[in-house]
Order: C-alpha cells, then structure tokens, then sequence
C-alpha cells in the first residue's frame, strides 16, 4: 500500500492506494459521514475489487485528515473528493478505467462528481435515501435526484433494513439487497458477491 497526502482547496486529504498487477481498471472508494475507510464493507470490497484485477484507492477526505468528526459541506466534500481524483489519474492510476464510488455519504460524493471525475459507473454502499425514519416520498428531503443525475451505470448495495431508506432501479441503476442495516455488517460475503458479479459488467 501506498499513502499519498493530496493539497486539494479544503486542505490536505489522503488517498490509500492498494495496487494489483496488471490492473484491468480502477476502484475509488469514500467514507460514510462519520465513519472511516476502515468501515467492513469498505475493506471487503477493497479486497474483493483487488482479487479481480481492480487496483483501489480509499480516500480520506480533509476534515477527517484534520481529525474532525463533523462532516464538511457537501460542495467541499465534492471538491476535495475531484481533486483527489484528478491526482490520482496524473499518475498512479493514469490510463485505468475508472469507478467512483463509497459508502453512505461518500456515495453521494461519488454521485455528484462523476461527469466531473469522468467515472465510467458508480458503485455505492449504503446510500442515504433521506434520513432515518423519514419517508422517501417527500420530495423536499430526498436524495433521490442525487442517484437519477448519474448517466453511467450504477451498483447500489443496500440493507434490507436500512433507516435510510430503499433506492429504487432505473434505468442504469441496479439495487442489490442484503441483509442488515446500514452497516452492511450483516452478511459481507453478500456484499462482495454482489460487487464481485457487477464489476465483471462495467470493465470490458
């Protein structure tokens, strides 16, 4: 593993980069709000994603560089994260296909900043519909448009008894669901079947 330390405009963030041998593609992956990417379904996917020729890099956003909890506004967090990104391609990940993607929070960073990152397909785990206990139906707290906006294909793995919420399928977008909440503790194998089996999809 490599640890690079990355000056984007909200300060320094580091990225984890884990490289494979004659890597097919690229798999960048971002925290939940107040988690770390040492969160289970992170490194499970990180693992599985290697197993498969994908060279991953887990991201660490500024603020928890910083050592604070709270997260950052999301147009910093995008900003941050593209920046990241950019670097990334000038070098240790230039000429790879290239899948964005996270748990949670970081999922709606790798969402909103895909025409930006120029992601080829969006992997996220756990996506925060709306918040707990509120109906997704209510337009004004949503996240839904966040998930409609992207025009790549896109991987939501969810629990089944997520408060966050349920995402729907769409067009490009599949939903796989898993047992357990928002953590996606419960059954991690399930979690990396369902990576394992689109990843083989996205990258020719």
């Amino acid at each position: 593993m490599t640890v690079l330390e990355v000056d984007t405009p909200h300060g320094l963030a580091r990225a984890l980069v884990h490289a494979t041998d004659e890597p097919i593609g690229a798999l960048i992956l971002g925290h939940g709000a107040n988690g770390a990417v040492d969160a289970p379904d992170l490194v499970a996917v990180k693992e599985v994603a290697l197993a498969t020729r994908f060279s991953v890099v887990l991201v660490e956003q500024p603020y928890r560089v910083a050592g604070r909890r709270s997260p950052a506004p999301a147009r910093q967090l995008d900003v941050a994260w593209t920046a990241v990104v950019q670097r990334l391609r000038e070098s240790e990940l230039s000429g790879l296909p290239l899948i964005a993607g996270g748990r949670s929070s970081g999922a709606r960073v790798a969402c909103r900043t895909a025409p930006d990152t120029g992601a080829l397909a969006v992997l996220c785990l756990a996506f925060p519909l709306h918040a707990p206990g509120r109906p997704e139906t209510v337009a004004s707290k949503t996240r839904q448009p966040e998930l409609d906006a992207v025009r790549v294909p896109v991987l939501v793995v969810q629990g089944a008894r997520d408060p966050f919420g349920m995402p729907p399928p769409g067009p490009t977008r599949s939903v796989v669901t898993v047992p357990g909440n928002h953590s996606l503790n419960t059954d991690l194998d399930a979690v990396t079947v369902a990576v394992r089996d689109w990843l083989s999809t996205v990258v020719d």
